[in-house]
């Protein structure tokens, strides 16, 4: 097939489907741009770079138009803020530290513990193929994890506790929905993700845990093309979500959620190009496993 031919396939796409996938290929090139930018300094300093930015774009919308909302949530609002930061330093650590496609990989687990998640906290049902879904993923992460006598490794446990930090966080919005703005929600995420750098950048010099290295770091003043890969950063994850909004708007929050697991495949190719190897037989069908729950669950829900 050439790619005149696949372009014209792309375009006869649903409208949902090609949102998404162009978000799916915008979010990993971000993760690239993240990769490069932590070459030169701290994921911790990368995540604050990258919620500052949002804190810019969003407060400017609030300044257009003010939020209207009952509130009365102001402990689970900040909950969701802070769960979604320490899930973002997780995320952005292993990063710098792993294989893109395994980076996003694990970070994509977290559909699968918001269906865990939203039976536990908020009641909802999961449905006896809900249940397979959530026992395939857990397979998968083994597959990816691959534990040996000494347990998981430091990035392992990052790699999962990004899925589960991001899940936590997911959970808590379908109850802050009902009390808040929706950017006020957006806002307490990326607030968080400002000030949390912040303090740590403070107390970072008078504390020595180097098992702490994923939010324990100092300041180092960005220079030449490092201003560029946070720029870049800052733009394609903004592309991302716009489009994600818009795919979730055109089509079956099923179908676009089973379509945004292409962004792991998009985060392998794009990792190749940065010097990643492929993923072995046993990574890659862990790999397979985690879509294969992530899109069960996309599915049935």
């Amino acid at each position: 097939m050439d790619i005149i031919a696949f372009m014209n396939r792309i375009k006869n796409l649903n409208k949902g489907v090609q949102y998404m996938l162009i978000a799916s290929l915008a979010f990993a090139i971000m993760g690239a741009f993240a990769k490069l930018a932590s070459q030169n300094m701290s994921s911790l300093e990368v995540v604050f770079f990258r919620n500052i930015a949002g804190v810019i774009l969003v407060g400017i919308a609030v300044l257009k138009k003010p939020m209207q909302h009952t509130g009365g949530k102001p402990f689970l609002l900040f909950f969701r803020g802070f769960m979604g930061f320490v899930a973002l330093l997780a995320f952005f650590y292993n990063i710098a530290h792993i294989p893109l496609g395994d980076a996003m990989t694990y970070s994509k687990t977290s559909p699968i513990f918001t269906a865990l998640f939203a039976w536990f906290f908020l009641n909802e049902k999961l449905s006896y193929k809900g249940w397979i879904a959530v026992f395939i993923g857990f397979i998968g992460i083994l597959f990816i994890t691959q534990p040996s006598g000494i347990g998981f490794s430091k990035y392992d446990l990052l790699g999962i506790f990004s899925g589960v930090g991001a899940a936590l966080a997911y959970t808590s919005v379908r109850e802050l929905k009902a009390y808040y703005d929706t950017r006020a929600i957006v806002l307490s995420f990326m607030i968080t993700g400002t000030l949390g750098p912040v303090i740590l950048f403070v107390v970072s010099p008078y504390l020595n845990f180097p098992e702490l290295d994923f939010m324990l770091a100092k300041f180092v003043m960005p220079h030449g093309i490092i201003w560029f890969y946070l720029f870049a950063m800052g733009i394609f994850a903004t592309i991302a979500q716009l489009l994600m909004t818009k795919a979730y708007g055109e089509t079956k929050a099923g179908i676009v959620g089973a379509v945004s697991y292409t962004n792991i495949l998009f985060s392998i190719l794009v990792g190749l190009f940065l010097g990643d190897a492929l993923p072995s037989l046993v990574t890659s069908f862990g790999i397979v496993l985690i879509v294969v729950a992530g899109i069960m669950v996309a599915r049935d829900k």
